[in-house]
C-alpha cells in the first residue's frame, strides 16, 4: 500500500531517527527541534518552523496556532519529547492539520527510549475549486 507523500516522510522520519540517535531520549522539545531543523536542511528538504496561523469559529477569528515545522507546504510536524504519547497529542496534530488545510501530518515523539512517530490524515480537508 502506497501513502500520500510516502517518500517524503520517509526521508523526515530518517532525519528524526538521526537525531534521536545522536541525542537520545531526556531533552525538551526545542532541542530536538532545532536538531531536526539542521538534518532536514542538509538534506535538502525546504520548511518553515513555528509559522502562525489564524483559528476561526464561525467566521471569527478566535486565536492562533503555531506547528512545529511545516515542510515543503505539504507536512505538517508536530513534535513531542514526552515519555508516552497520549490521545491528546494525537488530536493537537490533527488539528493542525485541520487549521492549516493540510493533508498528512507526522507526531514525532524524541522523549520514548525509541523514536516514536505517528502518520495523520486530515479528513476535513477543503479543496479549493477554481470555476
Amino acid at each position: 500500500m502506497s501513502y500520500l507523500y510516502e517518500d517524503l516522510t520517509r526521508q523526515i522520519i530518517g532525519c528524526a531517527m538521526i537525531v534521536h540517535s545522536t541525542l537520545g531520549n531526556g531533552f525538551q522539545e526545542v532541542i530536538y527541534q532545532r536538531c531536526l531543523a539542521i538534518e532536514m536542511q542538509g538534506n535538502g528538504l525546504k520548511f518553515s518552523r513555528e509559522e502562525e496561523m489564524p483559528i476561526y469559529y464561525k467566521g471569527y477569528r478566535v486565536g492562533t496556532r503555531r506547528a512545529d515545522f511545516l515542510v515543503e507546504n505539504k507536512i505538517i510536524l508536530e513534535l513531542k519529547a514526552v515519555v508516552d504519547l497520549g490521545d491528546i497529542h494525537l488530536a493537537q496534530a490533527m488539528n493542525y492539520l485541520v487549521a492549516y488545510n493540510i493533508e498528512v501530518g507526522l507526531l514525532i515523539n524524541f522523549g520514548a527510549r525509541s523514536l516514536e512517530f505517528k502518520r495523520v490524515h486530515n479528513n476535513r480537508l477543503i479543496y479549493n475549486t477554481h470555476n
